[in-house]
């Protein structure tokens, strides 16, 4: 190939004006659009996985930024159909007619380059509830949209002959505990169906949640209660008492024994519901978030201890593929509660009216004491999240009951 010299060629004066004029044009327009340190300039990814039942859903949102880092994350979305947010965890959510904007919370509120945050919400909805199409971060569109496969689809698979793992009872089967109004180790349970005392539930919907009685892992005795639960509101699944514990107080103290086979995912879920008459029959419950022990209130949504790094900190894992011990005690006088995993008090689980940082300010925030009526044990994710639990020697009592 052969190259020729280049040639110098004057320019009319017009010409190179105008060319200079251009340039500096160019400049000013660079200038004025070059994005700010709060600004997403590449756009960002979100996976929106919604969970639904009639009149109401759940959505698990994880949002991406794809661009520079960004400082104060703003999310924003529109509604197809007549949805309405009605709570929130992890961000705060507000709409507008079918607008939504959702802002990180002050320990999530920042996103590096590739850095992600996730948040959770649930709604209400009368005709119909579509799948968000587009969103913009900090008012730039992602482009990285997705629609999730399936939130039923397992993302593990449970053992299929789950390890024999029984265990010489240290109390009477129904776990020694006396007198208490529930007190029981399955042993009198005669089929795979729970009977008698314990019954199945799925409030709302049901998908493909499962119970059953198991003759083949039990803490102590012979038999358990086997939870397989799925991801998704309506896959959830209960052991539900028959009987009413309304009348155990003023202090109620609960206590079970349980096994689990998935580490607690960072979304939200619960495997303790209780009815509680104090919220109109919404629940109390127990689970977890952040791979962290919680407490939520289904009439607020208020989590305890609050899902901050540091109140996160306060609480603890629930181990896998070992029994664990989990008490609880719920003063109905005064709202307080104390909660043990094995012999420790775990302190971020712990509320008695005095307010302290990044456990129970939202906690704290509604004063009725709470006044549980009944107890159903089993598994409910409210967006990602499949797992299997077995659950024994589980009592309800006015009285301490031990591990």
């Amino acid at each position: 190939m052969r190259t020729h010299p280049t040639r110098l060629r004057r320019r009319p004066l017009a010409s190179a004006f105008l060319a200079a004029f251009a340039a500096v044009g160019l400049l000013l327009v660079a200038l004025v659009t070059a994005p700010s340190s709060n600004a997403a300039d590449s756009g960002c990814r979100v996976d929106y996985t919604v969970n639904q039942w009639t009149g109401g859903y759940t959505a698990a949102v994880k949002v991406t930024n794809l661009g520079s880092a960004v400082t104060g994350w703003r999310l924003t979305w529109t509604y197809g159909g007549d949805q309405k947010v009605t709570s929130a965890w992890n961000a705060t959510v507000t709409q507008s007619g079918q607008n939504v904007t959702a802002v990180g919370s002050g320990w999530n509120g920042n996103l590096a380059t590739g850095g992600s945050a996730e948040f959770g919400l649930q709604g209400s909805y009368q005709s119909s509830n579509p799948t968000p199409s587009s969103f913009a971060l900090n008012g730039v569109a992602c482009n990285g949209t997705v629609t999730p496969t399936d939130p039923g689809t397992p993302t593990t698979t449970p053992p299929t002959t789950p390890p024999t793992t029984s265990q010489p009872p240290t109390n009477p089967p129904g776990g020694g505990c006396g007198g208490a109004v529930i007190c029981d180790g399955f042993e009198d349970q005669s089929g795979s169906t729970p009977a008698g005392n314990w019954k199945l539930e799925a409030p709302d919907c049901q998908g493909a949640g499962k119970v059953s009685v198991d003759s083949s892992v039990a803490h102590s005795g012979s038999k358990s209660v086997r939870v397989d639960g799925k991801a998704g509101y309506c896959n959830h699944a209960f052991l539900a008492t028959t009987k009413d514990i309304a009348s155990v107080g003023p202090v109620m103290w609960v206590k079970m024994w349980v096994r689990h086979t998935t580490a607690l995912p960072a979304a939200h879920v619960s495997f303790v519901s209780m009815p509680d008459s104090s919220q109109g029959g919404k629940t109390l419950r127990v689970g977890g978030q952040n791979s962290a022990l919680q407490w939520n209130r289904e009439i607020d949504d208020a989590t305890l201890p609050a899902q901050s790094p540091n109140g996160v900190a306060q609480s603890r894992a629930l181990p896998t593929g070992s029994w664990q011990c989990l008490r609880f005690k719920i003063d109905t006088s005064n709202g307080n509660l104390d909660t043990w995993l094995g012999s420790e008090q775990v302190p971020g689980l712990h509320a008695d009216g005095v307010p302290t940082g990044d456990i129970d300010q939202q906690w704290l925030s509604r004063t009725t004491a709470p006044r549980p009526t009944g107890l159903r044990l089993g598994w409910e994710s409210y967006g990602v999240g499949d797992d299997t639990l077995w659950f024994d020697d589980v009592a309800v009592s006015r009285s301490e009951v031990t591990c």
